[in-house]
């Protein structure tokens, strides 16, 4: 009976010592394969790092050496995609540096051509207005009509047809030399009746309107001209 209790004790430690083993075996082999997943993971990490990096230098130096195959709206997108990886790499931050120096002048640079362009077409817009008569064709129309005549008579029925447009024909006309700011110089004061014979004498009109002043009933009550 001894001998039978003694087996099974001694069974029952084997038993305890290979579940303690078998335990043991698990656990190192669970460490193992967790300690292999983290260095996976952390060599996955790596690469993935290594390839942004590698794609946002690749992105900044085609900025920088960017010689017009892009617009600068596709730099622009392409900066601000690297900016947001936040990589603390000196190398790219360098690289950004430059490729916000070099969209920086290139923005510059659009604003001064479309500044030029506005006042091209500004000048452009002047000229035209001034081929065509501008605000004032008619009257000007009118001088030149009388200047064009092609004898007295017609020359005498242009003038009273141009007058009709002023309140009188001691209207003044002012006929502007120079001008600095708000500072003008003008030639003697005459009238329009005076203006009027002038250019039909001289057979030319030198001068077109640069202005008009209209009283209560339409009437041209004071001219400006300045030269063509």
């Amino acid at each position: 009976m001894e001998n039978y209790s003694l087996k099974t004790s001694c069974i029952q430690r084997r038993l305890k010592f290979a579940v303690m083993m078998l335990l043991v075996v698990t656990l190192g082999s669970g460490l193992s394969s967790c300690n292999s997943q983290k260095k996976l993971a952390k060599k996955k990490a790596e690469q993935e790092l290594a390839e942004k990096t590698a794609k946002a230098k690749a992105d900044l130096l085609a900025i920088i050496n960017d010689e017009g195959k892009m617009t600068l709206e596709e730099k622009e997108f392409k900066l601000a995609s690297v900016k947001r990886l936040n990589l603390e790499n000196q190398e790219i931050k360098d690289l950004i540096v430059q490729a916000e120096e070099k969209l920086a002048a290139e923005r510059a640079a659009v604003e001064k051509r479309k500044e030029e362009d506005r006042l091209q077409q500004e000048k452009e817009a002047r000229e035209r207005e001034l081929r065509e008569g501008g605000p004032y064709r008619d009257i000007n129309l009118s001088l030149d009509a009388v200047a064009s005549a092609g004898d007295v008579s017609t020359a005498n029925l242009k003038i009273r047809e141009a007058l009709a447009g002023f309140s009188g024909e001691d209207a003044p006309v002012l006929i502007l030399i120079s001008s600095e700011g708000e500072i003008k110089d003008y030639d003697r004061p005459t009238t329009i009746r005076k203006y009027l014979e002038f250019i039909k004498d001289q057979k030319k009109s030198p001068n077109r309107v640069l202005n008009a002043v209209f009283d209560s009933n339409g009437k041209i009550k004071e001219l400006e001209l300045i030269k063509k």
